[in-house]
């Protein structure tokens, strides 16, 4: 799962978002190092990660992309998850998500010292170029693969997974709904049971 869905599945605790957001800044034991709630968004984000990672139909997806894009397809399917979320966000949420997405980022404005370093660096672009809101659209989602794939050291041809994504469109995005409805039970459970 990328940022929208883990910020989804944090429920409606503010400080549970934050810390599900910016976890993967946060290595080994540093989250003791925050309050209560960014504590259990770090550790919820960790729970989403290996639940997605271990998961059938996951897996079966990522497999769809192995042979172009090696160890970046989960990258990828993380992505295109997020593009299946935000593409049938009335499904899932009652409050529009452009509204949703401005919230969240007043949210981390609001709480900005907080943020690890790294996402302070990254804030500003985010909000600039609206990533959240731009995974609804295979433009978007291409311009933020192209983005992805021009950082990484290796050549990783991210920038070419939307060819895959329209030619599967509609196995993805059953597989998709199937595993969603799997993470949202889990992500409900870890949240009252933390």
């Amino acid at each position: 799962m990328n940022f929208l869905a883990h910020i989804y599945l944090s429920g409606d605790n503010d400080f549970i978002k934050i810390g599900n957001f910016m976890a993967d800044s946060i290595k080994g034991d540093h989250y003791n190092n925050y309050p209560e709630y960014i504590r259990k968004g770090i550790l919820l984000h960790r729970s989403i990660d290996s639940f997605t990672d271990l998961h059938p139909v996951f897996r079966k997806s990522k497999h769809r992309l192995h042979d172009r894009y090696g160890h970046y397809s989960g990258v990828i399917m993380d992505i295109f998850y997020d593009h299946f979320l935000a593409k049938n966000w009335s499904n899932y949420n009652n409050i529009p998500l452009e509204k949703y997405v401005f919230n969240f980022y007043q949210l981390l404005e609001q709480n900005f010292d907080i943020l690890t370093l790294r996402i302070q660096k990254m804030f500003p672009s985010m909000v600039r170029e609206n990533w959240l809101l731009s995974y609804a659209t295979i433009e978007g989602l291409a311009k933020i693969l192209y983005q992805m794939d021009y950082r990484t050291k290796f050549t990783s041809k991210m920038q070419y997974a939307t060819e895959e994504l329209q030619l599967h469109y509609k196995e993805f995005e059953e597989e998709f709904t199937l595993f969603f409805e799997d993470i949202q039970k889990m992500a409900v459970e870890k949240i009252k049971n933390d």
